[in-house]
């Protein structure tokens, strides 16, 4: 009898040890708990956000309909330029960034993963700091492997000392060194256009 409640209760422990191994939203939460959001359209997707890590076994599954991914404005900024990246999903200019891959869950990891897979600079670091910069929930079309979803999107700074070093991922993916009023008219009323707000505020702070 005693080694049987012994087993049942090593069981669920095991059970219990399992359940947070396989969660990957507490470094998530952490964050979004930390970060002040601007205006209500932030507020929202934030709300949205924490909720996501909350609730999903891995908020970071391609999987859910609403999934986290982490991206970055990679800068220049001795010349107070920013790097734009040709999407060819989305048919539009957009920051460089993306999914976890499998067992990763560290947001700013990611998006220096994977800014350093579609630049080809080695020398990317948080710039002015490691800190969150924009937190917004994206649309993303159908394709022919994937239906129409959303992104949950974090968004950081990284810089570069090197910005003549950018060497595209493929032909189909150009990159574009651009002032920051150049980048918003190439992206319109896209959501990216508040983070080249925030960037610009930045570069004006470092001047």
């Amino acid at each position: 009898m005693v080694l049987e409640r012994y087993e049942e209760t090593n069981a669920a422990e095991w059970r219990a040890r399992r359940r947070v191994a396989c969660h990957h939203g507490s470094v998530l939460t952490a964050l979004l708990t930390s970060y002040q959001a601007t205006g209500d359209t932030e507020a929202a997707d934030l709300a949205r956000m924490a909720r996501l890590a909350a609730s999903a076994r891995d908020p970071w599954s391609r999987s859910l309909p609403l999934h986290f991914t982490a991206s970055a404005l990679v800068v220049d900024p001795a010349t107070s330029r920013v790097l734009l990246r040709w999407h060819v999903k989305q048919q539009l200019w957009l920051q460089v960034g993306g999914h976890a891959d499998a067992g990763e869950s560290e947001p700013l990891a990611i998006a220096l993963r994977e800014a350093s897979e579609e630049t080809g600079l080695a020398d990317l670091a948080p710039w002015p700091d490691a800190s969150l910069r924009h937190a917004v929930v994206c649309q993303v079309r159908a394709s022919a492997s994937e239906p129409q979803h959303e992104h949950a999107d974090l968004r950081y700074v990284l810089a570069t000392g090197s910005p003549d070093a950018i060497a595209p991922e493929n032909e189909e993916s150009p990159l574009r060194w651009l002032s920051v009023d150049a980048a918003r008219q190439l992206v319109g009323d896209n959501n990216l256009r508040p983070t080249l707000d925030r960037l610009d505020e930045l570069f004006a702070g470092g001047r």
